[in-house]
C-alpha cells in the first residue's frame, strides 16, 4: 500500500436493512450553518435518464460465449442519473431531479426508491404512458464490470424543463455538439453549474463543441478527456488550460487521485487516491462529483473538496451497484473513526482528512465494516 494512502476496507456479509426513519436519523446537513431565510428550496438540481440497474455479483470471471454463468448475488436499484441523485441526497443535500419514468413496474419501483427511499424531490419529473423504462444489466467481477443496456428515447416533451427549479447548484452532463437550454437559464438565476462530460464519439475533442461550458463554475473531466480537449500531454497542464474556459477545473486521475485548479483564488490542490480493493466501479464518477459539489457548497477549501470527493468515491467502489453503493455520513464517520484507530496510518494522510471532525458528529459512529441493504424489486420493502 502506498505510504501516502489511507487504508480502505472491504465490506461484506449479510445485508442490514435500514428503515427510512433510521436513514433520516443518520443524516447530516453539511450546509446547516449556511442556511438562511430566502435560500432556494433545493441545494442541487439535475436531470437525465433513470435506468433500472440489475447487478449480478460474485462472478468468478467474465461470462464466456456459449456458456451459462451463475452469480452468487444480485441487486436492483435505480441507475443512470439516479446514481448522482442518490449520492447527493445521502450527503445531506436537498436534491431535485427531472427525469422521465416509464409507467411499467420498473418505473414505479425507481420512482418509489428515489422519492420515498432517498427523499429526492421528483416534482419536475414525469411518468410517460406507454414508455418502458430503460434497463441496464451489470456484471461485476474482479473489480471490473460489463454492462448491457436497452432503452428508447422518451418523447421530446418529456425532456428537462427550460425553467428548472431554483437551486444553489446544478449538475450537468455536457454532450459535444448539443446545447441544453436549461443550463443557461439556471446560471442566469444564480445557480452554480458543475459539469462533467462523456467520451466524444466524433473524435473532434473541440471545446467549442461544448457551448454550455461558459455557464459552468466547475468542469470535472477525467485525465484522458482533459488532455484530448486541451491538446496537453500532462493532466495537470490540461487542468490549468481548462481554467481559460471555466473557473474551476478538476481532473480525475484514476488510481492516482485528482488534481484541481481554481482560477479565481489561485488555489491548486492534488489529493492521492485512497488505497482500496475495488469490487465494482459503477457510479464512482457520479459519487466523486457529488462529494465535490457538497464540499463546494459547504465552502470548504479546494483540497478539502477533492479529499471528500475522493473518499466518497473510494467508499462506493467497495460495494456493488451504482446508487446502492453511494455512501452517507454514517459510512464516512465510521471510516474516519476506524482509520484514526489504526496505528500504521500515516499522520500526514490523517491530517488531510481532519476537516471531517467538523462535519461528522460523534453520534453517527457505527461499527465497521458496515453491512448494506441490497434491494430487489417487490421484495423486502420497508416503510
Amino acid at each position: 500500500m502506498p505510504s501516502h494512502a489511507i487504508a480502505g476496507e472491504e465490506t461484506g456479509g449479510e445485508p442490514e436493512h435500514l428503515t427510512q426513519t433510521a436513514r433520516r436519523q443518520a443524516q447530516v446537513d453539511p450546509l446547516a450553518a449556511l442556511r438562511a431565510p430566502g435560500d432556494p428550496p433545493w441545494d442541487v438540481y439535475l436531470t437525465g435518464t433513470v435506468f433500472l440497474d440489475i447487478v449480478f455479483t460474485g462472478l468468478e470471471a467474465a461470462p464466456v460465449r456459449g456458456t451459462e454463468s451463475w452469480a452468487r448475488g444480485m441487486g436492483s436499484s435505480p441507475g443512470g442519473v439516479a446514481n448522482m441523485a442518490a449520492a447527493l441526497a445521502r450527503l445531506g443535500l436537498r436534491t431535485s431531479l427531472a427525469a422521465a419514468f416509464g409507467d411499467d413496474h420498473y418505473g414505479e419501483y425507481c420512482w418509489d426508491a428515489l422519492a420515498h427511499g432517498e427523499g429526492i424531490d421528483l416534482t419536475p419529473s414525469r411518468t410517460v404512458p406507454g414508455w418502458h423504462s430503460p434497463v441496464t444489466v451489470s456484471m461485476a467481477y474482479e473489480g471490473e464490470r460489463t454492462m448491457i443496456s436497452h432503452g428508447h428515447e422518451p418523447p421530446p416533451e418529456e425532456t428537462a424543463p427550460d425553467c428548472p427549479p431554483p437551486a444553489r447548484a446544478a449538475v450537468a452532463s455536457l454532450t459535444p455538439g448539443r446545447r441544453a437550454p436549461w443550463i443557461a437559464q439556471a446560471a442566469r438565476e444564480g445557480t452554480r453549474i458543475f459539469a462533467d462530460v462523456g467520451w466524444d464519439d466524433t473524435g473532434a475533442w473541440d471545446l467549442a463543441s461544448l457551448p454550455d461550458l461558459k455557464h459552468c463554475e466547475a468542469f470535472l473531466p477525467n485525465a484522458e478527456e482533459a488532455m484530448r480537449y486541451t491538446g496537453s500531454t500532462c493532466p495537470k497542464a490540461a487542468a490549468h488550460a481548462l481554467t481559460e474556459h471555466v473557473p474551476v477545473a478538476v481532473v480525475t486521475l484514476g488510481a492516482e487521485g485528482a488534481y484541481a485548479v481554481d482560477r479565481r483564488t489561485g488555489e491548486t490542490a492534488e489529493v492521492p487516491a485512497i488505497a482500496v480493493e475495488a469490487l465494482d466501479p459503477t457510479g464512482a464518477g457520479d459519487v466523486f462529483v457529488a462529494g465535490f459539489v457538497t464540499g463546494s457548497l459547504a465552502g470548504r477549501p479546494l483540497a478539502d473538496r477533492l479529499a471528500l470527493a475522493g473518499l466518497t468515491a473510494a467508499l462506493s467502489v467497495q460495494e456493488f451497484g451504482g446508487s446502492l453503493s453511494a455512501p452517507g455520513w454514517s459510512e464516512i464517520g465510521a471510516w474516519w473513526r476506524r482509520v484514526q484507530s489504526l496505528p500504521t496510518q500515516n499522520p500526514a494522510a490523517l491530517r488531510r482528512y481532519a476537516f471531517l471532525d467538523a462535519l461528522v458528529p460523534a453520534h453517527l459512529d457505527r461499527p465497521w465494516p458496515l453491512r448494506r441493504a441490497v434491494p430487489t424489486i417487490g421484495f423486502g420493502r420497508t416503510t
